[in-house]
């Protein structure tokens, strides 16, 4: 849109391309710091090094491809899912059913046919609040799967537009592995794009109360489904 690329955030962004919108009332202190009445749960990473023990590597991909290793916004996070792998890798990949477990996910539908795979595509609309230099708008992201391996792995990525505000393009990570008791989930997500460069700070942290809150929306959906 004409002027997004050189509006400049003086607020907390309102959105992660994971989850946008709601999170700015939902949960603006995830990234800051990890849910410590959650034991299982990995703190998250906010910076390009790893923390110490951390399942994954900086190096965590999808048959060979990962999230925008140039990106200046990048956040990552894990949670161990006490459910079937089976169960958490039919609700992560139903696009379609995210409104049905994700607040935030106003509207998701397919673009194509067939089982979710490598070139598959999708649009998902959410809701992004007014801030004091964007307007309150829907955001429409288009998704490409660039990788997926059927109970391991995904990688998508798109831009996120609405009107007033802009992603030029998210990649998002997602990786699965059965650990005892459950799944271990691994996610990590890059953000490019002037807007959202422009203030580093703002928008790393947007991102990783968007990422904190899908990863508890999947955890609680999921285990609750197991009982």
């Amino acid at each position: 849109m004409p002027g997004t690329r050189t509006r400049t955030l003086t607020s907390a962004l309102p959105l992660a391309l994971a989850v946008v919108g709601t999170l700015a009332t939902a949960v603006p202190a995830a990234q800051a710091a990890p849910d410590r009445a959650a034991p299982d749960r990995a703190a998250p990473d906010r910076a390009a090094p790893d923390r110490a023990g951390a399942h994954h590597s900086r190096t965590s991909q999808c048959r060979g491809q990962g999230v925008d290793a140039s990106a200046r916004i990048r956040y990552r996070s894990d949670v161990v899912i006490k459910a079937p792998l089976s169960t958490v890798w039919k609700l992560q990949t139903d696009v379609e059913r995210w409104p049905s477990w994700q607040q935030p996910v106003l509207t998701a539908e397919r673009l194509d046919t067939g089982r979710l795979g490598k070139g598959s595509r999708f649009r998902w609309t959410t809701p992004a609040p007014a801030t004091p230099t964007t307007p309150a708008t829907t955001l429409e992201i288009t998704s490409t799967v660039r990788q997926l391996q059927r109970g391991a792995c995904v990688l998508w990525s798109g831009p996120a537009v609405g009107q007033g505000l802009r992603i030029d393009e998210g990649v998002h990570l997602w990786t699965f592995t059965e650990v005892k008791g459950g799944v271990r989930v691994h996610t990590e997500e890059t953000w490019t794009g002037a807007q959202v460069e422009a203030d580093v700070p703002t928008a790393t942290a947007a991102l990783g109360a968007g990422l904190e809150a899908w990863l508890h929306d999947l955890k609680t959906t999921a285990e609750h489904r197991r009982k």
